[in-house]
């Protein structure tokens, strides 16, 4: 499964999803497109205006979900707070530079 994000600045977008999430660039396109991976998760960009709220949401694994907060945190990205769903998951906000919202998720317990 792929989702998509559509990004104000594309070269700010690749940067944030390579630099701070830590995906790999897989695909770029002459007319703008780029997919990424990380695990199990590919997530496509492309240039136009972001859809937010109303775009789909990437659930991306993470080994340590509080770990991942404050290291975002200190980078200068916009999170939220950690979340425990009935002591099995644990889940983190994370904002791209457009308000994209992409989940990063542990299971615990």
């Amino acid at each position: 499964m792929r989702i998509w994000y559509r990004v104000r600045d594309l070269e700010r977008g690749r940067a944030f999803y390579t630099g701070a999430l830590g995906f790999e660039e897989t695909y770029i396109d002459d007319e703008g497109w780029i997919a990424l991976d990380r695990g199990a998760t590919e997530i496509a960009l492309s240039q136009g205006e972001p859809l937010g709220e109303e775009g789909g949401v990437a659930a991306v694994d993470a080994e340590d979900v509080k770990a991942e907060r404050e290291r975002l945190a200190a980078a200068g990205v916009e999170v939220g707070t950690v979340v425990e769903l009935h002591g099995a998951m644990r889940v983190l906000d994370v904002f791209d530079p457009d308000g994209n919202r992409i989940q990063l998720t542990e299971e615990v317990g």
